[in-house]
């Protein structure tokens, strides 16, 4: 399962496999930061408080956005957060800059 916690609303969700985080925020209606989907803006930057080793490596577009004491910190995209093993619990945290 993957609980994803927005400003307002939190939804636990089915993970899909091959779906951004982002992806199943919206799905689920949660009031999750983003603008672009590309891996820019990182209005959708957020916390994986739980199960990092569900999602798929950090991408080109997250080392170009972010520093890398972010993700040793546990942040990441939520547009380039793929999931990519649906048995492992998964637990994130819109956490913008601004």
């Amino acid at each position: 399962m993957i609980e994803l916690k927005g400003r307002t609303k939190t939804a636990i969700v089915e993970p899909e496999v091959g779906e951004s985080l982002l992806r199943h925020a919206l799905k689920a209606k949660v009031d999750w930061s983003s603008n672009c989907t590309r891996g820019t803006c990182a209005r959708c930057r957020c916390f994986i408080e739980e199960g990092a080793a569900g999602l798929a490596g950090i991408t080109d577009a997250e080392w170009d956005r972010m520093e890398p004491e972010e993700f040793e910190e546990g942040y990441r995209l939520a547009c380039q957060a793929v999931v990519n093993n649906k048995e492992i619990s998964i637990k994130a945290i819109n956490k913008p800059y601004f």
